[in-house]
């Protein structure tokens, strides 16, 4: 099916959006200093302070900007010594990039089912590939299944929950391998009382449009390690070994993000508390207003997790609730409410062809059955109100379940 509200296309009055940024704080003021200074490229003091901030708020040593999350994630794999012909375990569900930025080293992903409760990368299937898919061999850890070494575990947190990441810490310590903390849609979620993005050995943020905050596009590597986090603004500005007689050793990326854009993140990340607090309400009144509703289901929050709620998805069952999650979605944007699908599952992409899976049935039903509804920051109550209240009267009607 076509999808509705295409990027670009005008919204009608009336219409509800998936999820917009929110800009109410100082960044036309931010902003507005370099462009009346001339600090507008990948120098200057907004670039420093935000990573600054970063990494304060993480707890963490360490953070370099960078122009995407996907970015961030190339050069993290890129320092885990992820090299052509290895494999990276990571959940089948989820946004593609992670899977990309394998891809862009020449490695091949290792795709993971997720847990039905959760919905975060199955550990206890990791363990199991690790021990019984996997064979030991002059100290690298090999897919007996492909041949290729295994080399480092990507778990995301999808939905802005935190992956459980002590099991997977453990693995990695057992077998050797590097853990690179898909963190791009739960900054300001919590694991055990620690923040997103500093679970692993290396983590990484987005600021996409969509995110809980936003520098129109934009990510950050975090890290303790000194020497890791200076190889990584090394090679994220052309891996310059002598800028003034321009001499490069190495095949460095044009990732450094610009200080227009640091400077909107300060701006952001101070609202950043208030943003995930607001998050939190809409998905808290989605649940309490869906609660009745046949057939709608969520995700469960662990009880060792504080999600994000970067966006409020819900399961629709077609015998118990009367119509598809397909058929809800049409029968909403015909009511100028714009839902999306989850995405397709990695191991059932075209493009990932030649990837290895470890059996993911639990990502295809959520595939199939989920639904992200309104989250933006700045979605009123009445418009809220609008949104249950048609999924509610939409019982039954819409696109039939086969």
């Amino acid at each position: 099916m076509s999808t509705p509200f295409e990027p670009g296309a005008p919204a009608g009055e009336g219409f509800i959006p998936l999820c917009v940024p929110e800009v109410r704080g100082n960044e036309w003021t931010y902003v507005k200093e370099c462009l009346d200074t001339g600090w507008v490229s990948s120098v200057g003091k907004y670039v420093t302070r935000f990573e600054e901030r970063i990494a304060a708020r993480l707890g963490v040593g360490q953070a370099v900007a960078f122009t995407s999350g996907t970015a961030a994630l190339h050069v993290a794999l890129l320092l885990a010594g992820v090299g052509p012909g290895d494999e990276v375990v990571l959940p089948s569900l989820t946004f593609i990039a992670p899977a990309f930025a394998v891809r862009y080293l020449g490695a091949w992903p290792v795709l993971a089912d997720v847990d039905p409760r959760h919905w975060q990368m199955d550990a206890e299937q990791v363990g199991g590939f690790l021990r019984q898919g996997c064979r030991q061999e002059g100290g690298q850890i090999i897919n007996r299944a492909t041949g290729r070494r295994v080399k480092a575990l990507l778990p995301v947190d999808l939905m802005g929950h935190p992956a459980d990441m002590d099991p997977l810490m453990e693995l990695a310590s057992e077998f050797g391998l590097t853990v690179v903390e898909d963190a791009t849609e739960s900054l300001g979620g919590l694991y055990k009382g620690r923040p997103a993005g500093r679970l692993g050995h290396i983590g990484a943020l987005s600021f996409n449009g969509n995110k809980v905050i936003t520098t129109g596009g934009g990510g950050m590597l975090v890290c303790d390690d000194q020497a890791l986090a200076q190889r990584a603004r090394y090679l994220s500005t052309q891996a310059k070994d002598d800028p003034l007689e321009y001499v490069h050793c190495q095949v460095g990326y044009n990732y450094r993000l610009s200080n227009i854009q640091a400077a909107m993140g300060c701006a952001q990340l101070e609202s950043l508390d208030d943003y995930v607090a607001a998050k939190q309400r809409i998905q808290g009144a989605y649940r309490e207003g869906l609660a009745g509703v046949p057939g709608i289901g969520f995700m469960e929050q662990a009880p060792w997790a504080l999600s994000a709620c970067w966006m409020s998805a819900v399961l629709v069952d077609p015998a118990a609730h009367g119509q598809d999650s397909r058929g809800l979605l049409g029968a909403l944007h015909g009511q100028g409410i714009q839902t999306r699908p989850l995405w397709q599952p990695l191991h059932q992409s075209p493009a990932l062809a030649g990837s290895h899976n470890l059996g993911c049935p639990v990502s295809e039903r959520l595939h199939s059955q989920g639904l992200c509804l309104p989250c933006s920051v700045g979605l009123t109550p009445s418009d809220q109100e609008r949104v249950i209240l048609a999924i509610a009267a939409g019982q039954g009607g819409g696109s039939r379940a086969a």
